[in-house]
């Protein structure tokens, strides 16, 4: 589904990304791993248009989109939850929801998508008009999930969503990842500093280091590797 080929991205003069190449099959949850400042944001800020790279090819379903704008990436079918969240804080929540379908004209594919995020998420449902800046960290999350749901992408961008929640709420996130791939059929592609709960949810991971990938293997056998339990799982 993605196909990432020795992308290199820079932030002016300084070289983040380098040769970074990763598959993404559908219907995985793929995860990639690593130190604060690795590159991993910046990997998804590039898939979906905000970091283009300067080098290197992306392809989403066959079709290059490494030099479309974001708008345009998104109408393909990706949609990135971004790190922090980055809800509108003060329109609604079912304000919210409504920028995520944006782009889609099918009413009642809207209206579908939404009862199945309110059966997901009972207190989104429960919160649809709050302004959504009112929301708990968590319900936030559920939130900025829920919003890229709503553009029915084939493939979700996650990017830190355990990121200053409670760990009870942190597992509750990470069962409706699961539930999100095994049920609504979306591929993932997940970034996180959590990589034990993330490798636990993924079939297959990534380790990156100083913008380069290390290592790529199944999440099983990155859980048993001496390295990243070392470096990433607290040595257990």
């Amino acid at each position: 589904m993605l196909n990432i080929k020795k992308i290199n991205t820079y932030y002016g003069n300084i070289h983040v990304l380098k040769d970074v190449s990763i598959e993404v099959n559908e219907g995985e949850i793929v995860t990639l791993i690593g130190a604060n400042g690795a590159g991993k944001t910046t990997t998804l800020m590039s898939i979906s248009g905000l970091a283009p790279p300067r080098s290197g090819e992306i392809f989403f379903l066959g079709t290059p989109i490494q030099d479309l704008a974001p708008n345009k990436i998104v109408s393909l079918g990706i949609s990135q939850v971004p790190e922090g969240r980055r809800i509108f804080p003060y329109l609604t929540v079912m304000e919210n929801l409504d920028m995520g379908a944006f782009l889609r004209k099918d009413r009642d594919g809207i209206k579908e998508d939404l009862d199945y995020i309110f059966d997901l998420f009972p207190i989104i449902a429960e919160r649809r008009n709050q302004a959504g800046g009112t929301l708990s960290g968590g319900e936030q999350q559920m939130l900025a999930i829920s919003r890229a749901l709503m553009a029915r992408p084939r493939l979700m961008l996650l990017d830190e969503p355990s990121m200053g929640l409670a760990p009870i709420i942190i597992k509750q996130i990470f069962d409706i990842i699961k539930k999100i791939n095994t049920e609504n059929k979306t591929t993932i592609f997940l970034v996180a500093q959590n990589a034990n709960l993330a490798l636990k949810v993924s079939h297959r991971g990534y380790v990156m280091e100083n913008g380069r990938i290390t290592i790529a293997d199944s999440s099983n056998r990155l859980i048993s590797n001496k390295q990243v339990q070392e470096a990433y799982l607290g040595g257990v």
